[in-house]
């Protein structure tokens, strides 16, 4: 069973010698401000930049104002005397073999490569887990600059047909198309305006099951909110609109789905969402029998209750229904009546972050302060073994079928780069398949994990990564990243730009904020709504951390986050700028008031709430980042970065912020904001546009901390 993730003003320019200019020499590009003000519950809010909230495709006044912004930032940066010797070293650093854990589907074993400095990943297939692997599909050839990527894949169960999602420019749209492997003829299918969402196919391979929003009207594909998800059955070799309905709910526009069949191919599984919460509705089909209704298995939003496999008709689900940490229970779909629930695996002290079938196993992964650990379980429950991780890091893959007695997993760490691993389920013992050869000596760095106490006593982890012998001088330079929302953890991972900038004298750390899922549901629902500023509270003590052990000095710490980790960076920065020596906040939500109006904002009052309710208003409006910018204030140097398509985070939250933040600001610091074009919120951007992006912000960052790189 294939399964699918959810899933950043000037005042100071350099002269050609990298000296700096008096602020009072620069010009801030023109803004204009409108008289638009709202009403809400009896508070009056000035919004003054609310036309930059337009598409800058359709708005040839938001266009000009881009383009002022970008000629104002690009100078900037292209005068720091030290960004192209980092381009340089990123470059050189980026240039190594990547792949991922190879899933087993349709006879083949599928994975993605990138051989270095391709701009996008290639689709890779071998017949045998240890047999020569042969190109399926090069995204690199799709356009010119790069920026058509590879969105999702779902191969067909006998192995003929290939599904595959393109998204242009980091859009989240993405058309599904069909390949017929046997031939390598591309068939007339065509799915579209589909989002969120990836096909499941047929046991026979005849069709697939698929959901899709309706076509939104022109010129609003970018900006208008996402209603009214259906699921639909598509035939291959067919057009879009002979596609058979299974099911649409008219009277809830907000609620999403996800359909997808089972291995057996014996049954169809529906889940329901809201929001982002993991909070579902399953419903199933009996595919065996023709004609046969959907069943509600679940019929309210009260639990997470995620599909992992079947039995026969044993249904295994991962659920936090009397267990926010989670467990696995399993129900007979056969048995009449409400379902029967069967724990088969408890329950633990750590939260269980994942599971799959396997043969004879099933395979869970858990969290313990932020890092991974494995366990393996026969089908019944009963503990199998543990599988020993090369270290302290973060583990991910485990994609199992039935029929294997193995699956394939990566493992990183912050100064580790991402290896592939064979696991053999019934012994537990794990065997390289995949090593990366990176132009560094991870034995020069170490990451170490501390504990700090936040503003309401909370004990909160964060990780400190660094060339070894750091000393704690109170000098070094930091890069502090967060995100804490969205029951998302931050573990141990591999990161080029990271080492990059540890490799240049400086100090990544990342802490472990409420809002994220590093403790289950507690710690997550702790970090929402109205208790959203415990987030904020814990960031900013991570940076008091730093501080009070001589890591760091005010300074010398600039914060970084990006989405939700945007509007982090964004609150610290309006709450404590004396704190911080430059801020990079990137796609952030900027406007609390009003994300939900646009695309998929309304997905996230669950962790936000809304300024529609006037208590959650309250909140928002406390901490909402272009609402509590403050005239006359001396903000820290930010560099502000965000996309033209990013149509997940409107592009208009980081342009209304930098415009008020330029009218506010007083001081030398820089100011900035920085719009790439044809690029969305992250995903599929192309490795090249990524190098020029972190080279800009690392160079922006040293400049900022007054901080000279070590640089080869």
């Amino acid at each position: 069973m294939l399964r699918f993730a959810r899933l950043l003003t000037l005042s100071g320019l350099l002269t050609l010698a990298g000296t700096p200019m008096a602020a009072d020499t620069i010009t801030y590009p023109a803004t204009k401000a409108v008289d638009q003000v709202d009403d809400y519950h009896g508070t009056k809010v000035a919004d003054p930049y609310r036309w930059l909230e337009d598409d800058v495709r359709t708005n040839p006044d938001v266009r000009a104002w881009v383009t002022a912004q970008n000629k104002v930032t690009f100078d900037y940066l292209g005068k720091l005397k030290t960004r192209e010797k980092i381009r340089q070293r990123l470059t050189t650093l980026w240039n190594y073999e990547r792949v991922s854990p190879p899933a087993h589907r349709g006879h083949r074993w599928w994975y993605v490569r990138n051989d270095g400095l391709q701009n996008q990943a290639v689709l890779m297939a071998r017949d045998a887990a240890d047999g020569p692997g042969r190109v399926i599909l090069d995204p690199n050839s799709w356009s010119k600059d790069g920026t058509v990527a590879l969105a999702g894949w779902s191969p067909s169960d006998d192995g003929h047909y290939l599904a595959y999602g393109v998204a242009e420019a980091g859009s989240d749209w993405t058309v599904w198309r069909i390949l017929d492997l046997t031939t390598s003829r591309l068939l007339k299918d065509e799915l579209r305006w589909v989002k969120f969402n990836s096909p499941s196919w047929t046991r026979d391979s005849k069709g697939l099951y698929y959901a899709r929003f309706d076509k939104p009207s022109d010129g609003q594909q970018f900006q208008s909110l996402n209603l009214n998800m259906k699921v639909f059955h598509h035939a291959i070799d067919t057009a879009q609109d002979a596609d058979t309905l299974v099911l649409a709910t008219p009277d809830h526009p907000d609620w999403g789905f996800s359909a997808e069949t089972s291995e057996d191919g014996a049954y169809l599984f529906i889940t329901t969402h809201v929001g982002t919460d993991h909070r579902y509705r399953v419903s199933y089909r009996d595919l065996k029998v023709p004609g046969s209704p959907l069943v509600d298995l679940i019929p309210d939003f009260k639990n997470e209750w995620s599909f992992l496999g079947n039995k026969g008709s044993q249904a295994y689900f991962k659920t936090n229904l009397d267990a926010p940490l989670g467990r696995v229970v399993a129900t007979d779909l056969s048995a009449k009546g409400p379902p029967s629930w069967r724990e088969i695996i408890p329950q633990s002290k750590d939260k269980l972050e994942g599971a799959s079938l396997t043969s004879g196993r099933i395979v869970a992964t858990y969290l313990r302060d932020a890092s991974t650990r494995v366990s393996l379980f026969d089908h019944a429950g009963k503990p199998a073994s543990t599988v020993e991780l090369p270290g302290i890091g973060t583990a991910g893959g485990f994609d199992g079928v039935m029929a294997d007695n193995d699956t394939f997993y990566s493992f990183s760490g912050f100064t580790t780069p991402a290896s592939v691993f064979r696991l053999d389920t019934l012994t537990g013992k794990s065997e390289p398949w995949f090593r990366p050869k990176v132009a560094f000596n991870p034995d020069d760095y170490e990451t170490r994990q501390v504990f700090y106490t936040s503003r309401d006593g909370t004990r909160v982890p964060m990780f400190i990564s660094s060339r070894k012998g750091l000393k704690q001088d109170g000098d070094n330079p930091v890069i502090l990243y967060g995100y804490g929302g969205f029951d998302i953890s931050l573990t141990p991972s591999f990161s080029v730009s990271r080492l990059a900038w540890m490799e240049m004298g400086g100090v990544f750390a990342v802490a472990n904020l409420r809002g994220g899922g590093e403790y289950g549901d507690e710690w997550h629902k702790a970090g929402t709504k109205t208790k959203k500023q415990n987030v904020f509270d814990d960031f900013i003590a991570a940076a008091e951390y730093l501080v009070k052990e001589k890591y760091s000095r005010p300074s010398r710490i600039a914060i970084q986050g990006g989405s939700n980790g945007g509007l982090l960076v964004g609150a610290a920065m309006t709450q404590r700028p004396e704190l911080f020596g430059a801020c990079l906040p990137a796609v952030g939500v900027m406007d609390m008031l009003r994300f939900q109006k646009f695309t998929a904002g309304r997905y996230w009052v669950d962790d936000y709430g809304s300024s529609d309710k006037k208590d959650e208003f309250e909140a928002l409006h406390k901490y909402s980042p272009y609402h509590n910018l403050k005239p006359g204030t001396p903000y820290p140097a930010t560099l502000v970065t965000t996309a033209d398509t990013d149509d997940r985070v409107v592009p208009g939250h980081s342009f209304k912020f930098a415009a008020r933040a330029q009218a506010c600001h007083k001081g030398p610091n820089p100011m900035l904001i920085r719009i790439e074009t044809r690029a969305g919120h992250g995903a599929g951007k192309p490795t090249a546009m990524q190098i020029e992006e972190i080279a800009d912000i690392w160079a922006f960052a040293a400049h900022a901390l007054n901080f000279e790189p070590r640089l080869p």
